[in-house]
């Protein structure tokens, strides 16, 4: 009886999963598009100047508006979608590549390798991530591949954790054992059996990190530590004109913000979904 009363509940978190999911793929899918399509969504090249047009509200020419250097903010948002959400997935793909390897090699072999591993992973954590973040993109620049980078190493210690703790689970489990006994050489058994069995955590939490790696790149260009200017970032955007929105010309940073906010949320709701679907699952 108690079961049978529990079997609604189950279908009904099941189902809430799965909108949430749906509905954070269908906001993710349809800014991908856009930007994609950028060049022909937009009559103005996002670095064009209007010489006619600063700081112009929205009009027929200028959809949402331009800012201080008679750039037009549709334009530059819908091209530094490509930037934003580039940098932010590329980032974390970085982030489960590198870290969830390296945690699953150091906690299959464990021994001094996994405490020296591990003491460097809490001298990481022991940074505020924003503040690493601030720090390596400070040290190395701030084009393409170093922002990946900074970012990238922010998110990367909660992959080598919850890696080196899924592995050490996985390999006591009698496929394992028997795999071990077939004959199988390490990198087999990682790579073939370990690592499969091991990643739907780090799958789970990777959206909501594709989220957080999209406003830590916002704060570093918001800083002058992110994208370079003139290029099309929406941290950037933001930054640019936050002294505007005291004068009344809101749509400077309103707009891009967002454009942020609205990307953010879809990448939480689908790691939202996830989540309720891998507990239902335990």
């Amino acid at each position: 009886m108690i079961q049978n009363l529990a079997l609604p509940r189950r279908h009904a978190k099941n189902r809430s999963g799965e909108n949430l999911i749906r509905t954070g793929s269908m906001i993710i899918a349809a800014i991908l598009i856009v930007s994609i399509l950028a060049p022909w969504l937009s009559r103005w090249s996002p670095t064009e100047i209007d010489f006619a047009a600063f700081l112009t509200g929205p009009t027929a020419s200028h959809l949402l508006g331009t800012d201080g250097n008679g750039m037009d903010i549709w334009s530059r948002i819908v091209h530094g979608a490509r930037l934003d959400l580039g940098i932010g997935l590329t980032s974390v793909l970085f982030s489960v590549v590198i870290g969830g390897t390296f945690g699953g090699v150091v906690g299959y072999l464990g021994g001094w390798i996994e405490a020296v591993a591990m003491r460097i992973t809490d001298i990481m954590q022991a940074f505020p991530p924003f503040i690493l973040a601030l720090t390596v993109s400070a040290m190395f620049g701030r084009d393409f591949i170093h922002l990946i980078f900074a970012i990238g190493l922010v998110y990367m210690p909660a992959y080598i954790r919850l890696m080196r703790s899924e592995i050490r689970t996985v390999r006591e489990r009698a496929f394992i054992e028997a795999a071990e006994c077939a004959g199988n050489s390490t990198t087999r058994l990682l790579f073939r059996h370990l690592f499969p069995n091991a990643m739907r955590p780090l799958l789970v939490i990777a959206p909501l990190n594709c989220g957080w790696a999209m406003l830590t790149l916002a704060g570093l260009s918001f800083l002058g530590l992110g994208v370079p200017i003139p290029q099309a970032e929406w941290g950037a955007m933001i930054s640019a004109g936050a002294v505007d929105v005291v004068g009344g010309r809101w749509w400077t940073s309103v707009f891009p913000g967002a454009a942020l906010f609205i990307s953010v949320l879809g990448f939480n709701l689908i790691g939202e979904g996830l989540l309720e679907r891998t507990n239902l699952r335990r």
